[in-house]
């Protein structure tokens, strides 16, 4: 691995590390109440492409540290192409761009034998609040939101679409995996819908996990070990993509803040883990909207037949 990209994951991880350590889940509050673009929303580009994986984290830890609402982030260049300008003394965030080359080299034989390296490379992004100049869209102020009912609904029909095996009753909310099924607690044994709606998005990344699905596998053998505290984060993080997808505000669990004592040892003994997390958490996240068009297109099927 390069110096530099030792270096990128060790700087992320880093912050990571420090706000866990101060009891801080740096991807519970990605939302705002004042921007056009959305009350809940994931970082966005300039193009209105949203961000994904560990840009994810690392923009919603930069915006909650400076107090940023508008979600939409942007290059000095792009900036520039807008005929704006970022403000002088400000201080841009990094974001982080992974990728493949492929190199052909000659084996021992003397045959070309194609190699794929990934590689890692950083550069810097501006908030929009930083920049002068800008077409009035980039920092509009929000229209009325949705009724939250229809928010609501959004979500019981992604959930629906899934067709996973839910079952409610019981206390606990947890993943049967050898049985394939999700045990979800009454819905009116939750403080509000979100609270549900954010825990239920927990489990189903979960689901996802399962060998016929995702099949992702982190070594786990007990109750608490490391590979038990990765899948959590991943769900953990799954679920938070996923609020935002949805515009629910994810609240925190109180049974997952005992987790960051764990999650604070797998990121400390691998600098690459919390980019490993977020990458399967996005998997996660892409497979349960992929049920989506499924469903869709299952319903246009059957109305055309």
């Amino acid at each position: 691995m390069s110096s530099e990209k030792a270096d990128l994951y060790s700087r992320i991880t880093n912050r990571i590390v420090s706000e866990l350590e101060k009891g801080v889940r740096p991807w519970l509050k990605p939302w705002n109440a004042e921007h056009a673009a959305g009350r809940i929303t994931r970082p966005l580009r300039h193009n209105g492409e949203p961000y994904r994986g560990i840009n994810v984290l690392m923009l919603w830890g930069e915006a909650m540290n400076s107090n940023f609402i508008c979600p939409i982030w942007m290059t000095y260049k792009q900036a520039q192409e807008l005929g704006a300008q970022v403000r002088k003394g400000e201080h841009g965030a990094q974001v982080v761009y992974a990728d493949r080359i492929h190199r052909t080299e000659t084996g021992k034989n003397g045959e070309d034998i194609e190699r794929e390296i990934p590689f890692l490379k950083g550069y810097t992004v501006f908030n929009c609040e930083q920049i002068d100049g800008l077409p009035a869209g980039y920092l509009a102020p929000a229209a009325p939101v949705l009724d939250p009912v229809q928010r609501i609904a959004l979500a019981e029909t992604f959930f629906g679409n899934t067709n996973a095996d839910i079952r409610h009753g019981g206390g606990r909310a947890y993943y049967n995996i050898s049985s394939d099924f999700v045990q979800m607690p009454p819905f009116e044994t939750f403080k509000d819908a979100e609270s549900y709606y954010g825990v239920f998005g927990h489990e189903l990344c979960h689901w996802t996990r399962h060998e016929k699905r995702l099949n992702r596998e982190f070594g786990r053998k007990r109750w608490g070990d490391e590979g038990y505290a990765a899948e959590e984060l991943v769900a953990e993080l799954g679920s938070a993509f996923l609020s935002a997808d949805l515009g629910i505000t994810p609240e925190p669990r109180e049974d997952h803040a005992s987790y960051i004592a764990n999650w604070l040892e797998v990121l400390k003994n691998d600098k690459r883990a919390i980019f490993t997390a977020a990458a399967h958490a996005e998997r996660a996240v892409a497979f349960l909207h992929g049920l989506q068009r499924q469903a869709t297109e299952g319903d246009g099927e059957m109305e055309a037949a």
